[in-house]
């Protein structure tokens, strides 16, 4: 059976089906979310419960330190590596999340752009700390105005892999990029995006933080924030991360620190439902009313695969 891909907007029940998907057919699921990758976030980024870990095998969630700058290459060849594992055992890999570049790196494939210079790394890194991401934004799109256009201006982690790339190759990371093979092949594979209709999943958002917030949430932040890690690093940017620090430090109320969390979050499902429709024209879509009926039957085997 090919791999199962199942990708959608946060707190659309793609975990829960994919759960209900591996009990049915034997499945192990692989973590796509750039996110739950993090050991330090597992009540922030709603990694899997250990009873659902119990329920069937989990990989790559919180496998990373916060410290670390896990790349997209890098989870390419982590899921590959369990992908073939999994079929190795006779079982079906189930790979869900909503990190659409992760799916696009193993369906349209990922080039192979050489490692950035540890010097130039650290120079750019110290450049944002003192100069902020805006300002080296600007600098890429004066240097790479393609790649600088797709990114955000306060995007720090992937302005800084651009510029690494621009200042290691002296190519556009755009344009490297443009030469990929899939890693797996289009009969390997076989994909669906959830599509929940908007108001109903902004208000499961919203209900989402405030049972973090009464699960220990602020616990798991006050935790990471003793690390004192590097601003720049990708772990600092989970949504609701930031604020919930700065209540911690006193400088808003938590309440106002959940409304900023609560929109970031339904900010990003914006930003995934707008890459699932350009990026995933081909995918089969599953309209809200059918996420809960196939969650419960886990006819997705059934019926989007042979």
């Amino acid at each position: 059976m090919p791999a199962l891909l199942i990708m959608g907007p946060t707190a659309s029940g793609k975990s829960a089906l994919a759960l209900a998907l591996a009990d049915r057919i034997g499945g192990e699921i692989v973590n796509a979310d750039s996110m739950q990758v993090y050991r330090d976030f597992r009540v922030l980024t709603a990694r899997p419960t250990h009873e659902d870990e119990a329920r069937a095998p989990h990989h790559l969630y919180g496998s990373v330190d916060a410290d670390e700058l896990y790349s997209t290459g890098r989870w390419l060849n982590d899921a590959l590596a369990a992908v073939r594992d999994i079929r190795g055992r006779g079982r079906t890999p189930i790979l869900v999340g909503g990190t659409g570049l992760y799916f696009k790196a193993l369906t349209q494939g990922l080039a192979d752009i050489p490692a950035a210079d540890p010097e130039v790394r650290e120079r750019l890194r110290a450049r944002a700390a003192v100069e902020g991401a805006p300002a080296l934004h600007a600098e890429l799109a004066r240097r790479d105005p393609r790649t600088a256009e797709r990114l955000e201006p306060n995007d720090a982690p992937r302005i800084l892999r651009a510029l690494e790339v621009w200042e290691t190759t002296g190519d556009s990371i755009t344009t490297l990029r443009a030469d990929t093979k899939p890693a797996l092949a289009a009969g390997e594979w076989a994909g669906v995006k959830l599509m929940p209709d908007r108001s109903d999943l902004y208000a499961a958002i919203d209900a989402r933080f405030e049972a973090m917030l009464a699960n220990g949430v602020l616990d798991e932040v006050r935790t990471f924030a003793a690390r004192r890690l590097d601003p720049s690093m990708p772990a600092m940017k989970a949504h609701g991360a930031p604020a919930l620090m700065a209540h911690l430090r006193g400088e808003m109320t938590l309440a106002a620190a959940a409304d900023i969390g609560k929109r970031d979050t339904r900010h990003y499902a914006k930003r995934q439902f707008t890459w699932m429709a350009n990026q995933m024209s081909d995918w089969t879509p599953i309209s809200a009313a059918d996420i809960k009926t196939r969650i419960e039957t886990a006819r997705f085997a059934l019926t989007s695969v042979g």
